[in-house]
C-alpha cells in the first residue's frame, strides 16, 4: 500500500534500488507526500466534476453542489434534483450525465465502492461501468482513495514526461514504452506515479 509517508518512502527506496534515475530524482525533489482521498461515491462524484477543468472552477462547482444537495452530495439527492438545478450549481449535460450514472449505480447497488475486486484489472473494470469514468480516472481513484500499490496510469500525459526525463530519454515515451519501462518497478508502480506528479509538480486528485 501506498497510504502512508513510510510505505511511500519504503516504495521509491525500492525502485532507486535498482533504478540511478530514481535515486537522483529523489535527491532534486525530495520525497513526495501520501495524497489519500477517502473511498467510495463522493471521491468519485468529485473526480467527474473536476474533469477537464482547472482546480479552482472545480473547486467552485463543488461548493455550489453542496450548497444545493447537502454536505458529500448524496446520490438518492442528486437524482432527486432536476436538470436545471444541477445545471445552475455549474455541471454540463455531460457530467450531470456521468454524475446521474454514478448515482444510479451507487443507490441500485449495482456497484458497491467498498467491496471493489482485489485484482487491479478488475476493479478498473468494475469502475469503467460508470458513464465518464475511463480507465485514467479509475486508476486514479484505486491509487489514491484505496492505495493500491501497483497502479500506474501509463496514459497520463505528466506520468509519461517525467518518466522520460527521470530516466534521461531523449523524447516523452509512448503509453506502450511508458508501461513496458515500469515492468521491472513491480510491485512499487503506485509510488513511481506519485513521485512522477511530485518531480512534474502537479496536483493530481
Amino acid at each position: 500500500m501506498v497510504t502512508t509517508a513510510q510505505q511511500l518512502r519504503d516504495s521509491l527506496d525500492a525502485i532507486a534500488a535498482i533504478e540511478p534515475g530514481f535515486a537522483a530524482a529523489l535527491a532534486r525533489a525530495g520525497y513526495p507526500e501520501p495524497r489519500m482521498r477517502e473511498p467510495g461515491y463522493e471521491t468519485l462524484l468529485r473526480t467527474i466534476v473536476g474533469q477537464q477543468v482547472s482546480v479552482a472552477s472545480a473547486g467552485a462547482v463543488w461548493r455550489k453542489l453542496e450548497a444545493e444537495l447537502g454536505e458529500g452530495c448524496a446520490p438518492d439527492v442528486l437524482l432527486a434534483r432536476d436538470f436545471d438545478a444541477l445545471r445552475a450549481c455549474g455541471l454540463s449535460r455531460q457530467k450531470q450525465g456521468y454524475a446521474r450514472s454514478l448515482a444510479e449505480m451507487v443507490v441500485t447497488g449495482a456497484l458497491d465502492l467498498h467491496a471493489l475486486p482485489a485484482d487491479d484489472e478488475e476493479a478498473i473494470a468494475q469502475l469503467v461501468r460508470i458513464k465518464g469514468i475511463g480507465r485514467w480516472s479509475a486508476e486514479i481513484y484505486l491509487l489514491f482513495a484505496e492505495g493500491r500499490p501497483d497502479i500506474w496510469p501509463a496514459g497520463d500525459l505528466a506520468v509519461q514526461i517525467e518518466t522520460g526525463r527521470i530516466l534521461g530519454l531523449p523524447e516523452r515515451p509512448s503509453e506502450k514504452a511508458t508501461r513496458a519501462l515500469a515492468d521491472a518497478w513491480r510491485p512499487h508502480r503506485g509510488a513511481a506515479a506519485i513521485m512522477a506528479w511530485h518531480h512534474y509538480n502537479i496536483e493530481v486528485l
